[in-house]
């Protein structure tokens, strides 16, 4: 196994009060492994991401990480990412010089595997002496997977990475991560609120809701018979080709709350329609089974 999550919770302290936006969260990446992360903004997810590679500041973090993979990250939005004074060639070559003390033996010039990175993201000769300012969206994602790649990553970790991307340029840039994995041997860990993403891209699937996994398992086990409530109504609001034009886009009434009020018991029955006065109770995990296959934390779906 590449990375395995034990208990992982965050708590902050905020204005004397205790937040905890991640809490007992465990869930494993293989090697070579396809996994997502899935859920709503909010739930915790970009947040346990940064701590799989000790990007959290001013927490307490408990729980285990067990394993050290190198981690490289792909955000979600390349035009913040990206420093618009630099050409984006010097900021690759940050990423190589970071790399360069683990390298075993380098053989090409730095000019020459920056221009390399880029090539292998289907970007032209001369990119390395562009602003970031004079590309488009979608070249601006596939700089940041280059300077990802730059690290010579175990596993990339691609929080959201088509935000803001038309839907050609999404798929673009998604094919783009799946080659170079499949091409590089690296796993990768896709933070996405789209399950039809999900569908084509990941293996297995971990379903996060309040800062909590609430449902996980492989991806024909969760999209053919989704067991939580929540999952459900995630897998609901996917748009689908078939459905009729004036057909009402379905959602999830109400939204995530803050984790400074998370509700007692079960933190999504404020929102669900199965849901029984036992799932707001304070007794709500004790009534809990051992997770199933697919694993569900759900009282209606024992």
């Amino acid at each position: 196994m590449l990375l395995t999550v034990e208990g992982l919770s965050i708590a902050f302290r905020l204005e004397g009060r205790i937040s905890v936006p991640v809490r007992g969260v465990s869930f494993e990446i293989p090697e070579n492994g396809r996994v997502a992360l899935v859920g709503e903004s909010g739930c915790g997810k970009s947040l346990t991401a940064l701590a799989l590679g000790g990007l959290v500041d001013r927490a307490k973090i408990t729980g285990k990480i067990i394993g050290s993979p190198r981690i490289a990250y792909v955000f979600q939005n390349p035009m913040q990412s990206l420093n618009p004074v630099m050409r984006v060639g010097a900021q690759i070559e940050e990423g190589l010089a970071r790399s360069r003390a683990e390298a075993a033996g380098r053989y090409m010039s730095d000019t020459e595997e920056i221009c390399s990175l880029l090539a292998a993201v289907g970007l032209p000769k001369g990119t390395d002496r562009k602003y970031s300012c004079e590309m488009s969206g979608g070249q601006q994602q596939r700089v940041m997977i280059a300077m990802a790649l730059a690290q010579s990553p175990d596993l990339l970790i691609a929080d959201e990475p088509t935000t803001a991307l038309d839907v050609t340029t999404q798929k673009e840039v998604l094919d783009l991560i799946a080659r170079i994995a499949d091409e590089r041997g690296m796993a990768v860990l896709l933070i996405t609120h789209n399950l039809g993403l999900v569908a084509r891209y990941s293996r297995d699937v971990n379903v996060m809701y309040a800062g909590e996994i609430v449902e996980k398992g492989t991806v024909p086990e969760i999209l053919r018979s989704p067991r939580h409530p929540y999952t459900q109504g995630l897998l609901a609001a996917v748009p689908r080709l078939d459905a009729p034009k004036d057909a009402p886009l379905a959602d999830i009434p109400g939204t995530v709350p803050p984790p400074t009020d998370w509700p007692r018991g079960c933190a999504f029955h404020p929102r669900c329609p199965k849901a029984r006065p036992e799932c707001s109770a304070d007794s709500f995990y004790s009534l809990l089974s051992e997770f199933g296959s697919p694993a569900v934390r759900c009282i209606a779906a024992i």
